[in-house]
């Protein structure tokens, strides 16, 4: 009976070690692969802040004041001035509605007993 037990203590342990060895390199494989995305999303961060930066330096009010001035024949841009704004006051805004729900004619459905029942 002695033989036994060591035995399945035996099978035990070799499957414990299989478990262990099959996890730990599951565990490297996530490891590797979390790696792999963070050095994706640093790239992309990197790249985000580049383009950030082109758009910055397209923009700037003094190339674009000089794209206008170039273009104005074929364009037709005007300078803005202030009046071209419109004001709060001038936006049409939808009328507001009314959102509340009528009861009055709903049906009990509860599983409390009604008052009027309990009379």
């Amino acid at each position: 009976m002695r033989s036994f037990f060591y035995v399945i203590s035996a099978l035990a342990v070799i499957g414990l070690a299989y478990w262990a060895y099959h996890e730990n390199y599951r565990t490297q494989a996530a490891i590797s692969h979390a790696e792999r995305l963070e050095g994706q999303i640093a790239t992309a961060r990197q790249r985000l802040r580049v383009l950030n930066a082109e758009w910055a330096y397209l923009n700037r009010p003094a190339r674009l004041r000089e794209l206008a001035d170039i273009n104005f024949d074929r364009l037709g841009l005007m300078p803005l001035e202030a009046q071209q704004f419109g004001r709060i006051d001038d936006v049409d805004y939808p009328p507001e509605t009314d959102l509340r729900i009528d009861f009055s004619g709903s049906v009990e459905v509860t599983n409390q007993p009604s008052e009027e029942a309990a009379e």
